[in-house]
């Protein structure tokens, strides 16, 4: 069925089927390219097993066998980042081990919108909904939902998947009301996610284009990164889950025991570095540029598609109506460009008609960021990181400044910083209402609350603030907070035990001067 007819059609729904391109089958039909019909309703539901032993990848096979979809025209390839769309004669297949332009500057993945433009905007929000929740193989996963804006040329069958995305986004009631007052706040969970951090997200779309280009005899060995803790755990477990050898340099002494132990418990070879991640990233650009080794850090744009796709579902959660703030923690500064970009798909393609303003929030023993925004953009200087409870940010030199100073601007955006007791006070104000937060959040909470507090973030104001990693990674640091064990730090929120003697007395006295104590 032609797209014009699909466009024309009264009858026109997400249960119609995307054209799509297969690639060229080799000998095995396992090999063949895979896309599900979404016209089908077995695309949505768990296969019915017409043969014995199926899953739902094989489900998929045989559905791409059985339906082969028809011609589509989407695809993608890199290009210098931000590069003029008119003069620019500078692009890569995706197929390429190359992680900069020739210049020397960044790359960023660009799909051909015009291609997905044949569609209107009310076909790909209906599309993307109809797949929320399902199992169909790889639509069940929140990144996988929006292959055609993700990878559109992979196929299924190369994809590395654990069905990540698809995260909570919690209405931080009492917080926003007792601490903020406000009625619109919101918490886009990513930590809730195969590995504990939002990292999945592009790690799922790098690791599955590694998987490609191990199938079609590339040079590559195995993929290595530079690691805080977050971005080691999930290459780490998507390298395990599909058998590609994975190495990871971490900053010695400086991330927590629960990330250590995820790339160790997956398998990785783990190199643990004298340095801090500066200097761990620069160790990890040389070692791939003379070994067979894949670069899996935010250098390397494949993982920013992955991590847009988190703008789109907040959307999505919200109906597609679009919030006005989005605050976000700044390390490496991948994040806020992924979730610009994100946001900006979304409007170029017609599901939405305006971006949210974005804040990047950064830790002020770490805040190159910062300071260049303050500095009214003039000269960007890297910083020598300080130690900060918020480990995964403390970078000083980021790789993606530029891709988050352009987001900032087109957002209309805001930077802002937090110091080591206000982003500490803050997550254990966010723990008293029910969450489980990481510190990182907690940078991002604290520039929300000046944010409020001078005004710029009003009471009715729809935010999201984007918590990046389960809280469960940092107890040491809660641990530290509410036994009042940090140096110079007053600790207003700490909660610790109260010591009793085993005697009925003695219960009865400290529960009474509690209970005397409560607010009613």
């Amino acid at each position: 069925m032609p797209s014009s007819y699909l466009l024309q059609s009264p009858s026109f729904s997400a249960n119609l089927k995307l054209p799509s391109k297969p690639r060229t089958p080799t000998a095995t039909p396992c090999s063949l390219s895979v896309k599900a019909s979404s016209s089908s309703s077995s695309n949505h539901t768990p296969a019915s097993t017409s043969c014995k032993g199926n899953n739902i990848r094989d489900e998929a096979r045989r559905q791409y066998l059985t339906n082969p979809p028809q011609n589509q025209n989407f695809s993608a390839k890199y290009v210098p980042f931000n590069a003029d769309p008119v003069t620019n004669t500078e692009s890569y297949s995706l197929d390429e081990i190359v992680y900069r332009s020739q210049s020397g500057g960044l790359l960023d993945v660009q799909h051909d919108i015009s291609a997905l433009k044949a569609f209107p905007g009310s076909y790909w929000r209906a599309l993307f909904d109809s797949r929320v929740g399902k199992t169909t193989w790889p639509y069940g996963s929140g990144v996988w939902s929006k292959k055609e804006w993700v990878l559109p040329e992979i196929s299924s069958d190369d994809i590395v998947s654990a069905f990540e995305g698809n995260s909570n986004l919690f209405w931080a009631e009492r917080l926003g009301k007792h601490f903020l007052e406000m009625n619109e706040l919101w918490v886009k969970h990513c930590g809730i996610s195969h590995t504990g951090s939002f990292k999945d997200l592009g790690m799922t779309v790098l690791v599955s284009q590694v998987n490609r280009l191990r199938k079609m005899n590339k040079p590559v060995f195995g993929v290595g990164c530079a690691s805080t803790g977050d971005t080691s755990a999930a290459l780490s477990a998507y390298c395990a889950s599909a058998g590609i050898p994975s190495i990871v340099f971490l900053p010695a002494n400086k991330i927590s025991i629960a990330q250590l132990v995820q790339p160790i418990a997956n398998g990785a070879f783990v190199l643990s570095v004298d340095t801090d991640f500066d200097g761990c990233m620069q160790l990890i650009r040389e070692v791939t540029s003379e070994l067979p080794i894949y670069l899996a850090n935010s250098l390397n744009s494949l993982r920013i598609e992955g991590q847009k796709t988190a703008a789109i579902e907040i959307l999505q959660q919200f109906d597609w109506e679009v919030p006005d703030w989005v605050i976000i923690p700044g390390g490496n500064l991948g994040n806020i460009y992924a979730f610009y970009k994100g946001f900006y798909m979304c409007k170029e393609l017609g599901l939405v008609d305006k971006i949210p303003r974005l804040v990047c929030a950064q830790a002020a023993n770490a805040n190159p960021l910062y300071l260049y925004y303050k500095s009214g953009w003039k000269e960007f200087k890297a910083v020598k990181a300080s130690g900060t409870f918020a480990s995964a940010i403390q970078i000083g030199d980021p790789v993606s400044i530029d891709r988050a100073v352009y987001a900032l601007k087109q957002s209309n955006g805001i930077v802002e910083e937090a110091t080591e007791e206000e982003l500490m006070d803050a997550m254990a104000q966010a723990d008293s209402t029910g969450m489980f937060i990481c510190p990182h959040t907690g940078v991002a909470l604290t520039a929300l609350m000046k944010l409020r507090k001078s005004g710029v973030i009003g009471p009715t104001d729809r935010t999201v603030v984007v918590s990046t990693a389960h809280g469960l990674k940092f107890t040491q640091s809660k641990i530290d907070y509410h036994s009042n064990n940090i140096k110079e730090m007053a600790c207003r929120f700490a909660n610790p035990p109260v010591s009793v003697k085993a005697d009925f007395g003695s219960v009865m006295d400290v529960l009474k001067k509690y209970l005397s104590k409560t607010p009613k």
